[in-house]
């Protein structure tokens, strides 16, 4: 299936150069001679790295042929494992595969794998995750004149800068897209 520049937004997975492609950003250009163009940002979906492209306006272009799954994350061992929810049939993606997302992925985490040609290329995880604070320093009292942060390592092992006074054990909401400490969901033994 085709779609036209004038349908492009955010997220739209699209064949270039023979490769999937993810639309990061996206901006119509109508300069004041010549013909409207469209300028985006790909990402692309099996490497991750991401380039700048200028497509004209109303330029055909070909929608990635794409399936997604929900699945639950069962374990990590040399890979990462998942379960489809439906069919109970079970998947396991390489570290490269599973990209970013293996920061966030907790076990029995709900995710969407993303499959291209019978193939699961890619993970994507809800927006929040809660997850508990494995490691951080105790904050120091006094040091909040400035809201201060510290960072803190999480179940996963991911690491983020959460506020002075959260302790080991306490839960915390976090935003997967940016790796953003969002609040406190409960304080440790609560």
């Amino acid at each position: 299936m085709q779609v036209s520049t004038a349908e492009f937004r955010k997220g739209l997975r699209i064949v270039f150069d023979g490769h999937p492609y993810t639309i990061v950003e996206f901006q119509h250009v109508k300069p004041g001679k010549g013909g409207a163009f469209v300028r985006t940002k790909l990402k692309h979906m099996r490497l991750g790295k991401v380039i700048d492209n200028t497509f004209r306006s109303g330029e055909k272009v070909e929608l990635v042929d794409s399936e997604e799954k929900h699945m639950q994350f069962l374990y990590k061992d040399d890979g990462y494992h998942f379960m489809d929810t439906e069919t109970y049939e079970q998947v396991s993606l390489s570290p490269d595969e599973v990209g970013d997302a293996r920061d966030w992925l907790k076990e029995n985490t709900e995710v969407d794998v993303l499959y291209i040609e019978g193939r699961p290329v890619a993970v994507e995880l809800p927006n929040f995750v809660e997850l508990a604070v494995a490691k951080t320093e105790p904050g120091v009292r006094g040091d909040t004149a400035q809201g201060g942060t510290k960072p803190a390592t999480l179940e996963t092992g991911a690491v983020v800068l959460v506020p002075l006074f959260l302790n080991e054990g306490d839960i915390v909401k976090v935003d997967t897209r940016t790796g953003e400490y969002l609040g406190r969901v409960a304080a440790a033994g609560a």
